[in-house]
C-alpha cells in the first residue's frame, strides 16, 4: 500500500464525512435513512435496531460501493469494499446519533460520529492530540470548541488510524490465497467490526430528551398485501 502521508489520511476522513452525510449519488445521507426508519418502525429505538440489522448485512455482502462511480478517491490502493465498511460504518453511526437526537449539522458531532469507527481508540487519539477526556465523558463534548488546528490534527490522526486498520483488513481478508475462504473471512470480520462500532455508538450517544424525535404512530399492515 502507498505510504500514507497527512494529505491522505485527511482526504480519506473528509471523504467518509461527505458519503455519511450528505450522500453521494445513490448512497443516501445518514438523516435520511434514520428519517425513514424512524417513518418505518415508529419508535427511534426500533429504528435503530433495525438500521443496526439493514447495514450489518450490507457490510457482510460487500462491494456494494464498487457501482458508486469511485466516490472515495484516493492515491492508495484499496480494496473497494473495505472502503465501502467504513463508509456504511459512518453513515450508520451518524444515523444512530440523529436518531437519539444529535445536531448532525454540528462540527462537534460529525467529528464524534467519525471517532466512533475507531471505538475505544478515540480516548487515546485524542489524548494524542492535546485533547484530554475526562472519565465518562462524551467525546462529542471534549470536540466541542476546539481550536481549528487541534481539530486538524485530529482528522489526520483518525485518518491514520482508519487507513492502518482498512490495510490490515485486506490482509486479512486475502484468507492466504484460497478465495472462497478469503470471502467468508472479510464477511465475518466486516459483521464483527459493524456490530462492535455500533454497540460503541450506542454508548456514546444517549439519547437527548429535547431533540429525540417522536414516537410515530405507524398503521397496523399485518393484513396488508405483501
Amino acid at each position: 500500500m502507498t505510504e500514507i502521508t497527512d494529505q491522505i489520511a485527511e482526504s480519506f476522513v473528509n471523504q467518509l464525512a461527505r458519503a455519511a452525510f450528505e450522500g453521494v449519488g445513490p448512497f443516501a445521507p445518514a438523516h435520511r435513512v434514520a428519517d425513514e426508519a424512524l417513518r418505518e418502525t415508529g419508535d427511534p429505538e426500533v429504528a435503530i435496531d433495525a438500521l443496526v440489522a439493514r447495514h450489518t448485512r450490507l457490510a457482510g455482502v460487500g462491494g456494494f460501493v464498487t457501482g458508486l462511480g469511485g466516490f472515495l478517491v484516493l492515491p492508495v490502493a484499496l480494496p473497494a469494499n473495505v472502503l465501502g465498511f467504513y463508509t456504511l460504518a459512518a453513515r450508520l453511526v451518524a444515523a444512530i446519533a440523529h436518531l437519539r437526537g444529535h445536531d448532525l449539522t454540528q462540527p462537534e458531532t460529525r467529528m464524534a460520529v467519525l471517532m466512533s469507527l475507531t471505538g475505544d481508540h478515540a480516548s487515546q487519539l485524542l489524548a494524542n492530540a492535546g485533547v484530554m477526556v475526562p472519565t465518562g465523558r462524551m467525546t462529542k463534548m471534549a470536540l466541542r470548541g476546539l481550536p481549528v488546528s487541534t481539530v486538524a490534527m485530529v482528522n489526520k490522526a483518525l485518518g491514520f488510524k482508519l487507513l492502518v486498520g482498512v490495510g490490515e483488513k485486506g490482509l486479512a481478508r486475502l484468507g492466504r490465497a484460497i478465495p472462497l475462504a478469503g470471502g467468508v473471512i472479510g464477511g465475518t470480520i466486516d459483521i464483527a467490526m459493524i456490530r462492535s462500532i455500533a454497540s460503541h455508538a450506542r454508548d456514546e450517544f444517549p439519547a437527548n430528551a429535547a431533540a429525540t424525535p417522536d414516537v410515530i404512530e405507524v398503521e397496523d399492515r399485518s393484513t396488508a398485501s405483501q
